[in-house]
């Protein structure tokens, strides 16, 4: 008893250190536990694939897509998923219906190094969740880049 009690306890403390509440927890099976991917449509995927690959440093895959890790140092722990209303101007110039977000380790390292390559920057901003910059790939995607504040 003393020992599943200890183990209770021990997974408890575990849920909690990772930020998972004791409700979520206790969902059934069936649910959504992460983003699996990103797909786009591109007139021309491989030479897209060569701008993220070439200009953001991006390793794309010998199938074309690149796979992006959550355990890099200082990366956010999680993802962020919201819904903007139909009319919001916050991802123009572009005029898909989706913007990417990619987490940096040093904003400014990464926009001297997108200047070198030619890319405009569209705005800069700092803000409480940390620092932001715009961009937009070759097929008109906007991309906002973010230095999450350090914690």
């Amino acid at each position: 008893m003393m020992v599943a009690l200890g183990k209770a306890i021990g997974l408890m403390a575990l849920a909690l250190g990772l930020g998972l509440s004791a409700a979520a927890q206790a969902e059934p099976a069936g649910r959504i536990t992460g983003v699996g991917g990103i797909f786009i449509k591109s007139k021309d995927p491989k030479a897209l694939a060569a701008w993220y690959r070439d200009v953001l440093g991006v390793a794309i895959e010998p199938w074309g897509g690149a796979m992006l890790s959550y355990d890099a140092p200082g990366h956010p722990p999680v993802l962020v998923w919201s819904a903007f209303p139909a009319a919001t101007d916050h991802f123009a110039p572009s005029t898909r219906e989706f913007m990417l977000n990619f987490a940096v380790d040093d904003l400014d390292a990464f926009l001297a190094r997108l200047k070198a390559k030619g890319v405009a920057v569209l705005k800069q901003d700092d803000s409480p969740e940390g620092r932001f910059a715009w961009i937009v790939d070759p097929d008109g995607t906007k991309i906002e880049l973010w230095q999450p504040k350090a914690k």
